[in-house]
């Protein structure tokens, strides 16, 4: 038997009998650790003071991170997303959650399997975060311009939730990085998928910790997955470490995607499945009450989906969704998330178009009245 073949049984073996995360930050290839066993198992202060997982009513879908996106997430671009002023001046709380996501690089690599056929690795996932945590750009942006909205508005009845998505851990891959005592992580083995999870998410929240947001509260991560496909051996793992930590765990599968009926027994806390139907204009307004009624069945929440198109004409298909999701029991009865492409919102709030206004303010008022009841 091959040293490296029984080196990664030994570690596997050591990862099953302590159940520890993986408690090291490299920052080249060998591995140069950042922190210890101290820092990455203690519990934070929200952690410590949190009883319950954190819910939510309104999450919209924020991409960024890749070298494609031709936008950035500054805080001029979310305040649209922060506050919402209607026809007669006032200024209305709008989303109260927003999802961190990036499904690849925009240099060949990919964070999630379809997308292109290079999987990231370590530094690829340590950077994506690096770049959530920047503090001109993203979180540390929104968190002045939700600060901004106060001196406005005054304190919300909560501070914006922020759910980060945890890039999936590739069945397969072998060049993902080194853990403890520099043995790489072998995707084909379940446990070393699992630790690499265990790193992301304790490297997200020690970023957290360092930038002591004032206006913004960590409260789960999502599965960027969009089905359960060969990660339906690892996601309980990665449920059970999120929930003893108090972090929600959030999917978001695509219409009757494998796994979507079981979502509950796979280990997600909230799951809001996607009707497709905006992208496709052949498809028919029988999509969404299709995709209404698993919804209800199932007992999952749903997602609301619209580009950059909303500005040429398909507004109508953004207009079906408010009107199927009022007429199933879906509007103030679930969840909802929303796919808004890259920054549609933003230039639909900013467009000079009639029509477009009229469109910016129906859909603004159907998140601000959502609230569940």
């Amino acid at each position: 038997m091959r040293k490296t073949t029984v080196l990664i049984i030994l570690s596997a073996l050591l990862i099953s009998c302590t159940g520890k995360a993986v408690d090291d930050i490299f920052n080249d290839d060998k591995g140069d650790k950042a922190g210890g066993d101290a820092e990455q198992e203690r519990l934070y202060a929200w952690e410590k003071e949190r009883t319950s997982l954190l819910d939510y009513d309104n999450m919209v879908l924020i991409y960024g991170g890749g070298r494609h996106r031709t936008y950035k997430w500054d805080e001029e671009a979310f305040q649209p997303y922060v506050t919402y002023t209607d026809e007669g001046g006032i200024e209305h709380w709008l989303f109260d959650c927003f999802l961190f996501l990036e499904i690849k690089d925009g240099d060949a690599k990919t964070f999630a399997k379809g997308y292109t056929e290079i999987p990231a690795n370590l530094r690829d996932w340590r950077n994506l975060a690096d770049y959530y945590f920047d503090s001109s750009m993203s979180l540390g942006a929104l968190n002045r311009a939700v600060g901004a909205a106060m001196k406005r508005m005054g304190v919300p009845d909560c501070k914006r939730k922020v759910v980060i998505s945890i890039p999936e851990p590739i069945k397969g891959q072998k060049d993902w990085g080194s853990v403890s005592d520099g043995i790489m992580l072998d995707f084909s083995i379940d446990l070393h998928r699992i630790e690499a999870c265990k790193w992301y998410i304790d490297y997200v929240r020690s970023k957290f910790n360092q930038m002591n947001y004032k206006h913004l509260e960590l409260a789960g991560f999502y599965w960027l997955a969009e089905q359960a496909g060969t990660t339906r051996t690892i996601i309980n793992q990665v449920s059970r470490y999120l929930n003893e930590l108090q972090y929600t765990f959030n999917w978001i599968p695509y219409f009757v995607s494998g796994g979507h009926k079981e979502w509950e027994t796979l280990g997600f806390n909230y799951a809001y499945l996607q009707p497709n139907y905006f992208f496709t204009e052949s498809l028919p307004y029988s999509r969404l009450t299709d995709a209404c009624q698993l919804a209800n069945v199932y007992g999952m929440d749903m997602e609301m989906e619209f580009d950059e198109r909303v500005l040429t004409g398909w507004g109508y298909r953004l207009k079906d969704y408010m009107k199927a999701f009022k007429e199933n029991g879906i509007w103030q009865n679930k969840r909802l998330a929303y796919y808004q492409g890259g920054t549609a919102l933003y230039q639909l709030a900013r467009s000079s178009k009639h029509e477009d206004q009229e469109l910016y303010h129906e859909f603004c008022k159907f998140v601000v009245e959502s609230v569940k009841q």
